[in-house]
């Protein structure tokens, strides 16, 4: 089993992992604190297309934690940056909920709702997607602009099931323009590895991934060099992993059992 040792810093995804919904799942502020208590990094990374750093640590903090901005990392944010780094000039037709306009804003990220003036059609996850919408990411493509999507999530978990997440919509955009997606930002992409790490500051091989997701979880450590756990309190479960090529390096039922051993011995000594 994992030894607190073993890494330096401990990345943690949400959404199945940390929670579901409102509710915070099991093991959680145990395990946070272990970690700090050793002088450990913590790292938040989620692919959720409508949190901004500063809403995911407040979302947090109402959840009982205590959390640092730098330690959120979620994939609207790098989503930001991607435009402020390789396309600052950009117009962005945005498909997604209002938080997404709001982040590219901070950035210095020029939005248009006219798909003949964009650059670019950025999809996120979108609770008021339509027809409409549809239409004029097509449209906007037709002329030109590229597909940009925030994360590669189908679903997203939820206390009673799934709800549609970002792909789902991008998918509907990416059929009716012929047009075949340009770039993806959220986990397990070469990008958000690469941010991983430099906001990590330390080697890949120190970085343990915690998630409930085999395809973007701990295919991102799988595909960069990064430890994973899959996590069984979100979406994926024990036979998904006999299915599927991506293989976690440990699994755990929640997050009680990953330092389970060491926090006994540590109580055994008082």
């Amino acid at each position: 089993m994992i030894k607190i040792e073993d890494y330096d810093v401990y990345s943690f995804d949400l959404d199945g992992t940390i929670y579901v919904g409102d509710t915070l799942l099991p093991g959680v502020v145990k395990t946070l604190e272990y970690i700090r208590s050793k002088g450990k990094k913590v790292r938040f990374i989620t692919n959720s297309s409508n949190l901004s750093r500063e809403e995911c640590k407040e979302r947090l903090e109402r959840l009982g934690l205590s959390i640092q901005p730098e330690e959120v990392v979620t994939a609207l944010y790098l989503t930001a940056l991607y435009f402020k780094e390789q396309h600052p000039a950009a117009r962005v037709y945005v498909v997604g909920d209002g938080q997404v306009k709001t982040e590219l804003h901070r950035q210095s990220i020029v939005t248009t709702d006219e798909p003949v003036k964009a650059t670019h059609v950025l999809v996120g996850h979108d609770r008021a997607f339509s027809y409409d919408r549809i239409q004029h990411a097509m449209n906007a493509i037709y002329q030109g602009a590229k597909l940009i999507v925030i994360n590669p999530d189908p679903v997203c978990p939820v206390p009673d099931g799934y709800i549609p997440d970002t792909m789902a919509f991008a998918k509907a955009i990416e059929v009716a323009s012929g047009r075949a997606i340009d770039q993806i930002i959220g986990k397990p992409t070469d990008y958000y590895a690469d941010k991983l790490l430099d906001i990590s500051e330390t080697d890949s091989n120190r970085i343990l991934i915690v998630g409930d997701r085999l395809e973007t979880d701990i295919m991102l450590g799988q595909a960069h060099g990064f430890a994973t756990c899959l996590v069984l309190t979100g979406v994926a479960n024990k036979q998904d992993i006999h299915k599927s090529i991506i293989k976690p390096d440990y699994m755990i039922e929640n997050l009680s059992e990953l330092f389970a051993l060491e926090l006994s011995l540590e109580k055994s000594h008082l």
